[in-house]
């Protein structure tokens, strides 16, 4: 029986390897919100496998990634994310891709991820700073929490030769061209999950 295993935050921005019960290899960067108010929960963030997938318990948000994932030229990256009960106010949840220096300063890479109120959002990561590739978005392909508090929704980047195709359940709801803030591709992929969420991935992975 694998034993949940908390992963301390030991300061403003942590960046540590998942311990020995958690995903072999898997390291996780901590953000710690700074907003009065929209704190983070207390406790400490529990990220497992758990089935054929992943299990995260996020109070604070996070970015979890192995080093050894990394895609570069063409490929789709998937994941099928089961959010566990909605949070009391609208948080993200999703994809990473095109990663660099993450456990450094100068991290980077771009994150397509969506939220319960049916809403998809892209942004790039720079350092501390980020930047809004596409705004919140609202589409009737995301699934919104249903009677049980659950809901299911798959994702896939599709990088390709000169564009990337942001697909929900199936579905493209976005394309960009592979330049400016997008053009960045190659790289670590990973998972990010934001604050005040319970949530499972499956599926998570690269093809070619």
């Amino acid at each position: 029986m694998t034993r949940h295993v908390p992963i301390l935050a030991l300061a403003l921005v942590a960046v540590a390897p998942l311990l020995a019960q958690s995903p072999k290899g898997w390291k996780v960067r901590v953000d710690h919100s700074t907003s009065a108010t929209d704190p983070d929960a207390a406790g400490s963030i529990v990220f497992v496998t758990q089935g054929s997938g992943f299990h995260a318990t996020n109070p604070q948000a996070a970015v979890y990634w192995n080093p050894s994932n990394t895609a570069r030229g063409i490929y789709t990256l998937k994941g099928t994310f089961t959010l566990m009960k909605p949070s009391g106010h609208t948080n993200y949840y999703g994809l990473v891709f095109g990663g660099s220096d993450l456990e450094g300063a100068g991290q980077q890479y771009l994150y397509f991820v969506v939220a319960q109120n049916g809403t998809w959002l892209i942004k790039r990561r720079n350092g501390e700073a980020t930047e809004i590739v596409a705004p919140k978005t609202p589409s009737d392909v995301v699934k919104k929490p249903d009677d049980t508090g659950k809901s299911t929704n798959a994702l896939e980047v599709r990088v390709g030769a000169d564009k990337i195709d942001y697909v929900v359940n199936g579905q493209v709801v976005h394309s960009t061209p592979k330049s400016g803030a997008t053009a960045k591709t190659d790289g670590i992929y990973g998972i990010r999950v934001n604050h005040l969420l319970e949530v499972q991935i499956d599926g998570f992975g690269v093809s070619r």
